[in-house]
């Protein structure tokens, strides 16, 4: 009996170490567009705001791990060197003052390397950029602003949290009566059995029923604010987060560089329907958002959402959100 239970264990001991190396070599497909069971590493980038924030990670990543390192070959040392057998009578002391300084300066110093390109990344997505300026510099190499995108202007899109849903307004979309257009973005996943089929179009717990429109390579201005509980709008491709408080209007910006379909979920716990609670975007090019617009004025959304479906099918550019 106990010979058959350690084989078991051994067993379950080399599967677990198999899926590790697997993920391990995998690891250059685990930054592809959706999530993989094991990945490692984030989504692929969407946004100039979520491409600094890789980097930053990945900077961040190989510091910590020339620290892990240093710090397992300093306990490995002592353990070797220091043992009972070897150093029999051990010395007593109790301060060593350059090893002190040591220990207190170098941390500071390598806080102070990781705190710089961290205050410059919020610092760019937190401050909306100033498109007027962008435009009239016309500087084609800066990877961090767009001139083109910039001369077109702002598009503002307010997501609005709900119990448990998303209301958009398109603030410079505006109907016949003057007003924004305005739509309520339900999920097509609550837990039922009258859910809606799982398809690779609509994957469990993402999929929507009438997704959010934005133009690919433009600047948008997004603004939150809830009706009822404290949410977050998040989309992990794009690199935002942002709370959606009652009574209060919070705001970010973005602009997507490639076309697609990009998932997020609420970030804020928000109830008992708080994982039924999806986001979906649908970038598209600027003809098709236009024809979008169209399509949504006249008040067919179903015919709406119809069309940036066979404008941006799945089996391309899909890019799955695993919300944490």
């Amino acid at each position: 009996m106990y010979l058959w239970l350690l084989q078991n264990r051994m067993e379950c001991s080399l599967r677990y170490l198999l899926a590790f190396i697997t993920a391990v070599l995998s690891s250059a497909a685990a930054f592809a567009a959706e999530p993989t069971p094991g990945a490692l590493g984030f989504q692929e980038p969407a946004t100039r705001i979520m491409e600094r924030v890789d980097g930053f990670h990945f900077f961040v990543l190989i510091i910590i791990t020339l620290i892990s390192i240093f710090v397992l070959a300093l306990l490995l040392w002592i353990i070797v060197r220091y043992n009972k057998r070897r150093n029999p009578v051990p010395r007593k002391f109790s301060h060593n003052t350059l090893v002190e300084v040591v220990w207190t300066v170098v941390p500071v110093i390598i806080l102070v390397i990781i705190a710089a390109p961290s205050f410059s990344n919020l610092f760019y997505q937190e401050n909306e950029p100033d498109l007027e300026a962008i435009a009239e510099s016309g500087d084609l190499d800066d990877p961090n602003v767009f001139v083109e995108a910039a001369e077109q202007g702002w598009i503002t899109i307010k997501a609005q949290g709900n119990q448990w849903n998303w209301t958009y307004f398109y603030k410079d979309v505006l109907d016949d009566g003057g007003f924004p257009l305005e739509f309520v973005s339900n999920p097509l996943h609550v837990g039922t059995s009258i859910d809606a089929p799982v398809t690779p179009d609509r994957p469990r717990l993402l999929a929507v029923d009438y997704p959010m429109v934005i133009p690919v390579n433009r600047y948008i201005r997004y603004e939150t604010a809830a009706s009822d509980v404290i949410h977050s709008w998040t989309v992990p491709a794009f690199g935002v987060k942002t709370d959606a408080v009652p009574g209060r209007l919070n705001s970010g910006w973005f602009l997507v560089t490639k076309e697609g379909t990009f998932y997020g979920q609420c970030s804020e716990l928000c109830g008992k329907n708080h994982a039924y609670m999806p986001i979906e975007v649908r970038v598209v090019s600027q003809e098709a958002y236009d024809r979008w617009v169209e399509i949504m004025l006249s008040g067919d959304f179903d015919a709406a959402t119809e069309f940036v479906q066979t404008i941006t099918p799945a089996d391309e550019s899909v890019r799955l959100a695993m919300a944490e």
